[in-house]
């Protein structure tokens, strides 16, 4: 009995270490990157001067072979970071990218098609639920709220702050992604390695997420990228003014009635087939102009109809009086403005 009760207290015993060494493993992930096997090289004796017994003769010395003494200041061991460096995702077609200690850029072409990415980096955080403590849009930067990063190889995550700017230069568009703090818990990171490291991974993130808005083709990823849209002003094939909307039929033919009546226009009849648009403008009052930075436009309160043309990537907007009669070149330059405002400040929901 005596024995029974010894064997099931050193199964007990014995379950319970086990128990304790296995939460060590799960909770302890530095192993993930550290070098496993034999370290008795770490033991290795330093070279020293060979000495030669008297009246022995050897060859005269050849540098070739001379192996020359090194100062290793970085870790050796257990110590040593394993883990291979971050590449840069090379997703988007006509970019390279360039990395740095301090700073991770994307280099884009100064296209159409890339001229909505300051409002797709916007739209892209807010979809992460990445806060932003600072921003200037005029400028085109932010800076990011603390963003923790879960990671299978740390035992406590890393959070980081990100300064993130878009800047042309010469015939490219450049998002510049540099560290703005870097923290493990308590502790403060300074290590270069590790900057780099999250810089690249905070610019793999708007890759990522820039390729995704492109290349899928469901409707609410399309509307997503065009978060903001862009508008211009132009003319049509007889010169008469127009104004040039930098998003596909569909999307703006989606966006237009929330964007019209946000700036006095009643909406009536549509014909999405033959892209026209009956509108009544009641116009707003000066007050409600300043409201959203745009003068009080002078075209005048009535009916109109509004001709919606599809440009493949852009579409046309061309306003006509009932008598036919299209916008002067100075009333159609301020709906360019009222409505680039309009299309900034709806949802693209």
């Amino acid at each position: 009995m005596a024995t029974l009760l010894h064997k099931s207290k050193a199964i007990k015993l014995a379950g319970l270490s086990l128990a304790v060494f296995l939460v060590a493993c799960t909770t302890n992930q530095r192993y993930k990157r550290q070098v496993s096997g034999d370290e008795s090289y770490l033991n290795t004796p330093p070279l020293k001067n060979l000495t030669i017994p008297q009246g022995m003769s050897l060859p005269l010395q050849n540098g070739e072979y001379d192996i020359p003494p090194a100062n290793q200041n970085g870790a050796v061991g257990k110590a040593l970071d394993i883990r291979p460096p971050i590449q840069t995702l090379s997703l988007l077609s006509d970019t390279h990218t360039e990395n740095s200690p301090t700073a991770s850029r994307l280099f884009l072409s100064n296209t159409a098609e890339n001229s909505a990415l300051w409002s797709q980096i916007n739209v892209i955080l807010q979809q992460k639920a990445i806060k932003v403590t600072q921003k200037n849009d005029s400028d085109h930067f932010l800076i990011t709220d603390w963003i923790t990063w879960p990671r299978g190889d740390e035992d406590i995550p890393l959070q980081t702050r990100h300064k993130i700017q878009l800047a042309p230069q010469n015939n490219q568009i450049v998002i510049t992604v540099t560290n703005e703090g870097i923290k493990q818990g308590e502790e403060t990171i300074t290590d270069p390695v590790e900057i780099q490291r999250y810089n690249i991974l905070m610019l793999n993130e708007l890759i990522d997420s820039i390729n995704k808005l492109r290349n899928n083709p469901t409707s609410s990823d399309a509307q997503g990228r065009y978060a903001i849209i862009d508008v211009q002003t132009g003319s049509d094939s007889s010169g008469l003014p127009q104004i040039i909307v930098r998003a596909p039929y569909d999307v703006v033919w989606d966006r237009l009635p929330s964007v019209l009546e946000s700036i006095g226009m009643q909406v009536g009849d549509r014909s999405r087939s033959t892209g026209a648009i009956n509108l009544t403008y009641n116009g707003m009052s000066d007050s409600d102009w300043q409201a959203i930075g745009v003068d009080n436009p002078t075209m005048a309160k009535g009916d109109y109809k509004l001709q919606v043309g599809d440009m493949n990537n852009r579409s046309s907007l061309q306003f006509m009086a009932v008598k036919g009669t299209t916008l002067t070149q100075k009333q159609n330059d301020e709906m360019v403005a009222a409505l680039k405002v309009a299309f900034s400040k709806v949802s693209s929901n």
